[in-house]
């Protein structure tokens, strides 16, 4: 068998007419999430390098637009500023079981590519549907063992965007197999960074989805690549995991659409925090508890989370603080959320960083074998009077099974967007709008006026 190349035939081989109609609404859905994540970087001091690099080196002009900064230029460099604002605000979507995070690196240079090309918006869906559907599938096969060193959304995401943009392309089975193999050459994404707060994290979207862009157009124009980039016996796994499952790749293509699983996230910290989060939640609402009343908490984790979180014992910034347990914890204890604008304001607050040390994590059994197909929060609360109360999460909120409305979604992107201030109110809403009639569009334009 060769999973890469049917991988990439599907890819190459998927239609708008292939798609059922609860897949295209998801798609339009995380479309307008994705947006305010990424109006959200404005400002961010990584995001705003990276957009003056591409200011830099790239065209001044061009057809496709950095939302950041409402200015034209190549897919390239627009793709490449995009995907590094979505990352900053730690709100873009999760896929569970993969432990990737596929709009920050498909949205970018699928959109970018559609706006120079112009494409209809099912053209865009199409092409986003077949860039979830692979990164989520590499990022299943890499497994356990690769997340433990590797950023799967920087290594899967360059695929990811690959086969998104190779579909707006319409590249043939062939040459979508050679763009899978210049992408996955170049894939990269190292976890070192969260030690020392370093940028790397925006750099991984921003090299993600401008490989993955460049990797499509190289085959187009005839370019090859390692026709067995995932399962061969130098390439992906090989070098990157000891878990690796080549039949992730193949799982029920065509009948099990992975993007539906995709979950939105509701806290602006690492997703890892975000069950603990909600079971903390559950039970100061349910016990009628004020953060006064708490004397520590204990978060029975994944190891996955021990091995991301652990590190961060005294964040330095407020990206880093997003890994840090005891901050957003914290946050949600103090605060009543965890936020973009309680980070901004409160992560160094004496009483945020002094809550913080009541905060410990475990590894947990149960937690740790339903891991990543769930993430199930549990924590362990003593009070000061002595009580022990214990809460359970079994689907965080922003899951399918406990998903956001269109409303929340909204709301949601709004809050992002006033933070920045990327976008007006009416403006956003506009944005939003066209994104839920992504459908109907026949020629994708610029989302900001």
């Amino acid at each position: 068998m060769n999973e890469t190349r049917d991988l990439a035939t599907f890819a190459a081989q998927l239609r708008f007419e292939d798609l059922p109609g609860a897949v295209i609404a998801r798609a339009q859905d995380l479309f307008a999430d994705w947006l305010g994540s990424a109006l959200a970087g404005k400002g961010a001091r990584p995001v705003e390098t990276i957009e003056r690099f591409a200011l830099a080196m790239g065209p001044g002009d061009g057809g496709a637009e950095v939302l950041i900064s409402r200015r034209r230029t190549t897919p390239l460099f627009a793709a490449m500023v995009n995907a590094a604002a979505s990352h900053f605000a730690e709100q873009d979507d999760v896929h569970n079981g993969s432990v990737f995070h596929p709009a920050a690196v498909v949205f970018p240079a699928a959109l970018a590519m559609a706006q120079s090309l112009g494409c209809s918006g099912r053209e865009l869906i199409t092409a986003a549907v077949a860039g979830y559907e692979v990164g989520i599938r590499v990022g299943e096969f890499l497994g356990r063992s690769h997340y433990r060193t590797f950023h799967t959304t920087g290594t899967a995401g360059t695929l990811a965007a690959a086969a998104a943009v190779g579909r707006l392309l319409r590249l043939d089975a062939q040459r979508m197999q050679h763009a899978f193999g210049s992408a996955g050459t170049q894939a990269a994404g190292l976890w070192e960074f969260l030690r020392d707060a370093a940028d790397s994290k925006q750099l991984h979207t921003a090299h993600a989805a401008a490989a993955g862009l460049t990797a499509a157009c190289l085959a187009q124009d005839g370019f090859t690549g390692a026709r067995s980039i995932l399962e061969g016996a130098q390439g992906m796994a090989a070098g990157m995991a000891s878990d690796a499952d080549a039949a992730r790749l193949v799982d029920r293509l065509g009948s099990r659409w992975a993007l539906a699983e995709t979950s939105f996230k509701f806290h602006a910290s690492c997703r890892h925090t975000h069950p603990a989060a909600d079971a903390l939640q559950q039970a100061m609402r349910e016990h009628c508890v004020a953060a006064g009343d708490i004397d520590r908490v204990t978060a029975h984790v994944h190891q996955g989370a021990l091995d991301v979180l652990g590190p961060v014992v005294d964040p330095q910034t407020v990206h880093q603080a997003k890994f840090s347990m005891g901050t957003v914890l914290a946050l949600i204890a103090q605060r009543g959320a965890a936020g973009v604008g309680e980070f901004e304001a409160y992560w160094r607050d004496r009483e945020v960083v002094a809550w913080r040390d009541k905060v410990a994590m475990t590894l947990d059994d149960e937690v740790d074998r339903a891991y990543p197909a769930r993430w199930i929060g549990k924590v362990s609360v003593q009070l000061r009077d002595g009580r022990v109360l214990r809460s359970r999460v079994d689907e965080p909120k922003g899951d399918p099974g406990n998903t956001l409305t269109r409303e929340e979604i909204a709301a949601k992107a709004l809050r992002l967007a006033r933070f920045s201030g990327a976008a007006s109110d009416a403006e956003l809403q506009a944005a939003i709008a066209a994104a839920w009639q992504l459908a109907e569009t026949p020629r994708v334009g610029a989302m900001l006026r």
